[in-house]
């Protein structure tokens, strides 16, 4: 049952979604660049062994043809949400949207195993996590799985061009307002990036550059070539035809880098031990 403070704060929110919603419709795919790639990214090689180059979604000065054509657009208008076939509601509620001032202690212990559940309104994702390889990474997600941090938090992101990835983790960001930039206020450092590779089902940490790690993070649904330079921290072990039914579905914009069509969030997620 929800409470009359979760009500108010969910009320807050749908506002404060409104608001952002009309002032940065023109802005939306520029915004997009502050996570995964950058402007860091002008080659993509991919799975095949060829390249894109210039793909506009990641180009070097974020500007797409969407992106233009907003900004050419003397009344821009709200993409219209279409159902997609299993996926609910989300369940009620909103992000806690806690901080802290530093990584959390080590906690893990990096020889045992660790899994991840992902209770979406879509279905449910297992993740088995990699805490020899990312103790830190590890440690910090479940540190904010057990905080109920992710809790009710959308995934912000899709692309479907080159790069084949749901982008999630980021507490502020919504349905129809351009995330990336949230984060629980303490960065840590890569690891596990010597030889990383990103095939379908690898979960790996999203970032602005190097050692600026926090919570958000994506799930690959297909191969995807990527330079080393994002922590692979866990490999998808149940629901990876969730993440490819999201995204089949497409993005709310039709662009092959926006919201995904399908309003996912996190009804929980929890970290286990063993």
């Amino acid at each position: 049952m929800v409470s009359s403070e979760q009500r108010r704060r969910q009320l807050a929110r749908e506002k404060y979604e409104r608001q952002m919603e009309r002032r940065n419709a023109a802005r939306t795919a520029r915004r997009r660049r502050n996570t995964i790639l950058g402007a860091s990214l002008a080659v993509v090689v991919l799975a095949g062994g060829g390249a894109l180059v210039g793909t506009g979604a990641f180009s070097s000065d974020g500007k797409d043809k969407s992106a233009q054509a907003a900004s050419q657009s003397t009344e821009p208008t709200t993409p219209t949400r279409k159902p997609v076939a299993g996926c609910a509601d989300p369940a009620p509620g909103a992000p806690n949207g806690k901080q802290w001032q530093a990584e959390p202690a080590m906690s893990v212990d990096p020889g045992a195993s660790y899994t991840a559940t992902l209770e979406t309104n879509c279905g449910k994702v297992t993740i088995a996590l990699d805490a020899a390889k990312a103790p830190h990474t590890v440690n910090s997600f479940a540190f904010l799985s057990g905080e109920k941090y992710f809790d009710h938090t959308k995934c912000h992101r899709l692309t479907t061009d080159g790069i084949f990835v749901l982008q999630c983790g980021d507490p502020t960001a919504s349905a129809t307002v351009p995330g990336g930039t949230g984060g629980p206020g303490y960065k840590f450092a890569d690891e596990n990036l010597t030889g990383a590779t990103y095939p379908a089902g690898t979960v790996a940490m999203a970032n602005s550059g190097p050692g600026t790690n926090g919570s958000q993070f994506f799930l690959v649904y297909k191969d995807t070539g990527l330079p080393p330079s994002y922590t692979p921290f866990g490999k998808i072990t149940g629901g990876l035809d969730v993440v490819q039914k999201i995204a089949a579905a497409g993005t709310l914009e039709g662009a092959p880098d926006g919201h995904p069509m399908a309003d996912v969030t996190f009804n929980s997620v929890t970290t286990t031990k063993g």
